[in-house]
């Protein structure tokens, strides 16, 4: 049987790529997994942002580094996952997170946006995860096995949810995506799982939660009574990239204040 650290979340040594995060879902993946002594490397398009999610991150004793990317552009993710291993040497943890939401009545809804939206988060999951699982397979063939693929889904890939139906689709492409990596990637100690966020304080979801109807609507079905924040990504984001998750692979893992169950 392998050995296990007697810390079983401690990630000193490991490096976390995080896609979109500089805010939100993503920086408290980011956050967390410093904490624990992990190294990050964030990607987001914007570069205030990026600098001061660097400044921030660095509180933590860890290597941190931002890079300026849009993940929907194959060439732009292709040169940042380059400049990420020369950097860092190595990513153990692959966090695709970048994502962009259109709202708006399904029969007016622009072939625009709806290619916008699958650009995004589903083609920057791919071109991501494509870098990704390679340089994890080489690895392993190299004599170091492991590695962690973890896809940003959200509840609205399991929940009917009116005016969004481009970002639900490419939300339960994820699950998808990620339960076909779990298969294919095992052989090499990699294990592929999806985070479901629900109803989450971020930057994209202010003006939906500012709205007293939406949240009265809403709200009261959270057995938590609450809306989720970033900081309450920060020990499942620590977990899955552990050796304490390596034989979780292939789970889709909700964190919603128990609105699906109620």
């Amino acid at each position: 049987m392998q050995a296990m650290s007697k810390n079983l979340f401690d990630l000193s040594g490991k490096v976390a790529l995080i896609t979109g995060g500089n805010s939100g879902i993503g920086l408290g993946f980011a956050e967390g997994v410093a904490k624990q002594g992990a190294d990050v490397c964030i990607w987001g398009r914007n570069t205030e942002k990026n600098a001061t999610v660097v400044e921030q991150l660095l509180e933590f004793g860890t290597r941190v580094h931002a890079i300026e990317c849009d993940v929907s552009i194959e060439a732009e993710v292709d040169r940042s996952f380059a400049q990420t291993l020369e950097i860092f040497g190595r990513v153990d943890s692959c966090f695709a997170n970048s994502g962009v939401a259109k709202s708006g009545r399904f029969e007016e809804f622009s072939t625009e946006d709806w290619r916008h939206v699958m650009d995004v988060n589903l083609d920057g999951l791919f071109y991501t995860f494509r870098c990704a699982a390679k340089h994890m397979r080489q690895r392993a063939e190299a004599g170091d096995p492991g590695g962690r693929l973890i896809g940003t889904s959200s509840l609205g890939a399991l929940m009917g949810m009116a005016r969004v139906e481009a970002y639900a689709a490419s939300k339960g492409a994820v699950i998808s995506m990620m339960q076909a990596l779990a298969v294919e990637y095992a052989r090499y100690g990699v294990t592929a799982n999806s985070i479901l966020p629900g109803h989450i304080e971020t930057a994209m979801t202010e003006d939906n939660y500012a709205n007293e109807k939406f949240a009265n609507a809403i709200l009261p079905r959270i057995p938590l009574r609450r809306w989720g924040d970033r900081s309450d990504f920060e020990g499942i984001a620590v977990y899955l990239m552990s050796e304490a998750s390596r034989y979780h692979t292939g789970d889709s893992l909700l964190i919603d204040g128990g609105f699906f169950l109620y």
